[in-house]
């Protein structure tokens, strides 16, 4: 199927706030693992003029393209947000499976899988989602932990920027008020106060380039010149790990990490932009914007292209993208590359294998956003995010940092070496040291012209301590990265697995949930008509063993396959185990694919299922079930099947009255079990 269909936002509040009271959840993340900041130290971060608590955020990727998406991140403690790359060719195929994650990470995505306008209102419902969060006082975080950053992200030319819906989408990010008060309208009524909050309706003023798919210099310099000029967006320009060269790439990646079945073809640097047009161009964009009073950057980068030889995408993809510690590295020595020639004029935005091991080092070299996708993909999901916060407090803890200035400048023992660099006189010089010894306001103490100097001349000096022979850590290396997933061996069914529960977190759109299906037998029993009447025959009880099952909402489940990478048994959640939809409309539309869509009504409930390619309906109510298929149509009491059948089978058509067993549960888990789940609010329980 691998569609996305977002959700209504009155569902998703309800679905979130009701969650979190009745499951001490949000979209299956536990309250445990929401980020709640620190009262002693602060992450904040300026990104062109916007205060973020945090330069954390997930990259442009399969974690920011729906509301659901971006809430779970922030809840994790993102607080910059690379929005999923739109561009007008938004009817993409993709290819399925998409995203490997059994080792390093690779993929074939590439822009956004909805609609622009309809990239444009989850982006709104995510803003407005988050502020109704952080201001019902239900999410414990420490002040001002909550301000947060949306940057938008474009590809790949300039005549599709420009055309007459991208730039709608564009103009709807900086001026979002039609869509905010139209949705505000959707709040439901209970939520009183919470539906007059001051939504920010200036969702973005930033925008990052992708400049993948062999987007020429001179058309990067067109297209960033017209959104400065004629947008009046501060931008920033991505830029592709092939920047390192041929030689230089490969001597790093085969020679130094191991990872020699990796193969970038020759006309991916063919095509790439190259160091010397970097030079080039970017100092021209860097004074337009200047000359705007706009803000520029670059970003690195985006992940490396190399041929497919893995066989888990299809054969129809010849390339796919490299993510993960590898690609740190690779980013990592172009990030002291630009420094080395531009020095610190321009910010740098990074996402390259960010983990929380080496968040706090990205942090300690001035990187603003800094931003993970393939780590998030892991086991744990969004839940990983919390850790990178902790890791960082410890890290700054360690050298007596409150913030990021101060990590900056103590991170790595250089702040007197950088001092030097920046050449104060010699009172000025023992102030400043003795006000960093002592953790005083730096700029109260030496003024904030030289603090700014001070902190850009330490990281500087920071990034060659951190890069300098980044390549030799054997964490980034192959011998680190080879281990895959373990397989156990057995086969995923419709029902009982190993209940590892780790394909409910790994999905980036939370497809995946718990069923609160108990421990129980369910009657197997075969009916076939028979003078004008009904045999049956049991065939002794389907046993269901395991603490509860597994769900798939499909109107969320783009087919990645990440699911599948780290569920132990074979055969993939995704596809096996049951597909629920989130209207009977959208179950009918794909009528190769199983599932099951169930709806409540005033007098029954009503479940439409396709097993194996064979459709039945459910309809149940207190007093009275009727079951019908291919070739059957029957009636009886829910509490008597056997004894209280009626109806008609057409000759030689058995009924299997088990299914209604199965139904009634799926019925019971999604609507009756006080768990709120995508379904139980699609259906209105």
């Amino acid at each position: 199927m691998a569609e996305l269909h977002p959700y209504p936002f009155a569902a998703l509040i309800r679905r979130a706030f009701g969650e979190l009271e009745s499951q001490g959840s949000i979209f299956d993340l536990s309250a445990r693992k929401f980020a709640a900041g620190s009262a002693d130290h602060d992450l904040s971060v300026t990104f062109h003029g916007r205060t973020a608590a945090s330069p954390l955020g997930p990259a442009a990727g399969p974690h920011t393209q729906m509301a659901q998406n971006i809430t779970l991140a922030w809840l994790g403690g993102c607080r910059i947000f690379e929005l999923k790359t739109v561009q007008i060719l938004d009817e993409l195929k993709i290819a399925r499976p998409c995203i490997d994650m059994q080792t390093i990470g690779y993929n074939v995505e590439w822009s956004q899988e909805l609609k622009l306008e309809q990239s444009l209102e989850e982006y709104v419902k995510a803003s407005m989602l988050i502020e109704l969060l952080a201001a019902s006082g239900k999410i414990p975080m420490a002040p001002g932990f909550d301000r947060f950053v949306f940057d938008m992200s474009v590809g790949y030319d300039l005549a599709g920027i420009k055309s007459e819906r991208v730039q709608a989408f564009i103009d709807g990010m900086k001026d979002a008020s039609a869509v905010v008060e139209r949705l505000r309208a959707e709040i439901p009524a209970e939520f009183g106060p919470l539906r007059d909050l001051d939504f920010t309706t200036k969702l973005s003023d930033t925008l990052t380039l992708s400049t993948f798919h062999g987007c020429p210099p001179d058309e990067i310099e067109r297209i960033i010149d017209f959104l400065l000029r004629e947008k009046q967006l501060h931008c920033v320009v991505k830029l592709n790990p092939t920047l390192n060269g041929p030689e230089g790439l490969r001597g790093l990646l085969h020679d130094k990490m191991g990872y020699d079945d990796v193969i970038v073809p020759d006309h991916a640097f063919e095509d790439d932009t190259k160091w010397h047009q970097v030079e080039d161009f970017i100092p021209r964009l860097g004074e337009t914007a200047d000359a705007l009073g706009l803000g520029f950057g670059v970003k690195f980068s985006n992940t490396l292209v190399c041929e497919n030889h893995r066989g888990f995408f299809p054969d129809t993809e010849k390339t796919m993208y490299m993510s993960g510690p590898p690609l740190h590295v690779l980013a990592m020595k172009l990030v002291q590359k630009f420094r080395g020639t531009f020095g610190d004029r321009w910010p740098i935005s990074f996402s390259a294998g960010i983990d929380k091991k080496n968040f706090a080092d990205a942090l300690a070299i001035g990187l603003v956003p800094i931003t993970t996708c393939s780590d998030l993909l892991l086991p744990g999901g969004y839940g990983r995010a919390e850790a990178y916060g902790k890791e960082a407090y410890a890290r700054m803890s360690q050298v007596g940092a409150k913030d990021v200035e101060g990590f900056i400048l103590r991170a790595y023992g250089k702040a007197e070496a950088a001092l030097d660099a920046v050449g104060p006189d010699a009172g000025t010089r023992a102030k400043a040291l003795a006000a960093l010894a002592a953790g005083d306001d730096l700029a109260a103490a030496v003024g904030e012209d030289l603090v700014a100097r001070w902190v850009s001349a330490a990281q500087l000096l920071n990034t060659d301590a951190y890069v300098d022979g980044l390549e030799d850590d054997p964490r980034y290396g192959k011998a680190k990265n080879s281990k895959v997933p373990k397989k156990v061996g057995s086969k995923l069914w419709l029902f009982e697995c190993v209940t590892c529960d780790k394909c409910v977190p790994v999905c980036p759109n939370d497809a995946n949930f718990t069923l609160a299906i108990p421990p129980m037998d369910l009657p197997v029993l075969k009916a076939t008509a028979a003078d004008g009447g009904f045999t049956v025959r049991d065939e002794g009880p389907m046993r269901l063993v395991q603490k509860h099952q597994i769900g798939n909402f499909a109107d969320f489940c783009n087919e990645c396959g990440n699911c599948d990478v780290f569920c132990p048994e074979d055969g993939g959640p995704y596809v096996l185990k049951p597909r629920f939809f989130g209207s009977v409309d959208e179950w009918r539309r794909y009528p190769d694919h199983d599932g099951f869509h169930v709806a409540r009504h005033a007098d029954r409930d009503v479940v439409h299922a396709r097993v194996d390619g064979a459709e039945m309906t459910l309809e149940l109510a207190a007093e009275l079930a009727a079951l019908s298929g291919t070739g059957y149509a029957v009636t009886f009491h829910p509490d008597d099947p056997a004894g209280t059948l009626a109806g008609h089978a057409e000759p030689g058509v058995e009924v299997d009255l088990a299914w209604f067993f199965v139904l009634r549960e799926l019925l019971r888990a999604t609507l009756d079990a006080g768990e709120q789940s995508w379904v139980s609010a699609a259906a209105g329980a």
